[in-house]
């Protein structure tokens, strides 16, 4: 499913890259929205000041409170999680949100993106588990007897594998549904009298689907780690 009209894909046509941009949408919304959020990022860094206004209240507030729930969740020894996790949980939201725009296309829409992402999850949740025993993390494939290594490993090694594709699988199919919907709302209705619910709905949506990936991506996290102890 495609939008009737891509701004970028326009852009991208008029210095030659119109047939990429057609291509591979994803990718170049993929660069819009980490575009924006390193402009926005590096322009509010430079106006933090003791005395915050309420753009870097906000903020705080955001980066606050995903440090905070980490912490509940994984506990004080997964507070290195944050980077990752907390840049997966803003970056997918924007992708998500993206979409709600007349002219924008969601990265998040399409399954390479999707894909992608719950792939560095894979990596890094094995990173997690190195990270905290060493090679030894491994030991836990082949179950507590080591006679039943043949039968365990090969469930464990599938069962890891079905972690990316229920996460990148759950993500694209939900923004891909909310999409149709909201493609066949601005055919019927227009683009400037779509149902305003639909839009707050699409809102929420978009979020939702970002903290169900952050919040598994967590628990993935966390079991990395109690299995290596």
């Amino acid at each position: 499913m495609e939008h009737p009209f891509l701004y970028f894909e326009y852009l991208f046509g008029l210095i030659g890259l119109g047939d990429f941009a057609y291509k591979y949408p994803h990718v170049v919304y993929s660069w819009v929205v980490m575009a924006f959020l390193i402009v926005s990022g590096a322009l509010m860094a430079k106006t933090i000041s003791m005395v915050p206004s309420m753009p870097q209240n906000i903020l705080e507030t955001l980066i606050s409170n995903i440090e905070e729930f980490i912490v509940q969740t994984a506990g004080e020894e997964g507070r290195f999680l944050f980077p990752l996790a907390g840049t997966l949980f803003i970056y997918i939201f924007f992708c998500n949100l993206v979409g709600l725009f007349p002219g924008f296309f969601p990265p998040t829409a399409e399954l390479p993106t999707t894909l992608g992402l719950a792939l560095i999850v894979f990596l890094f949740t094995h990173y997690v588990g190195v990270r905290h025993s060493g090679m030894a993390y491994f030991k836990h494939f082949i179950g507590p007897i080591w006679w039943m290594g043949p039968l365990i490993a090969p469930l464990e090694i599938i069962g890891h594998f079905a972690r990316v594709l229920s996460l990148s699988f759950r993500l694209f199919g939900n923004m891909m549904g909310k999409e149709f919907v909201l493609f066949i709302l601005f055919m019927l209705a227009g683009a400037f009298f779509a149902p305003l619910p639909m839009m707050m709905l699409g809102v929420f949506v978009s979020l939702i689907q970002a903290f169900v990936f952050f919040l598994l991506s967590i628990m993935y996290f966390s079991l990395a780690m109690e299995d290596s102890h």
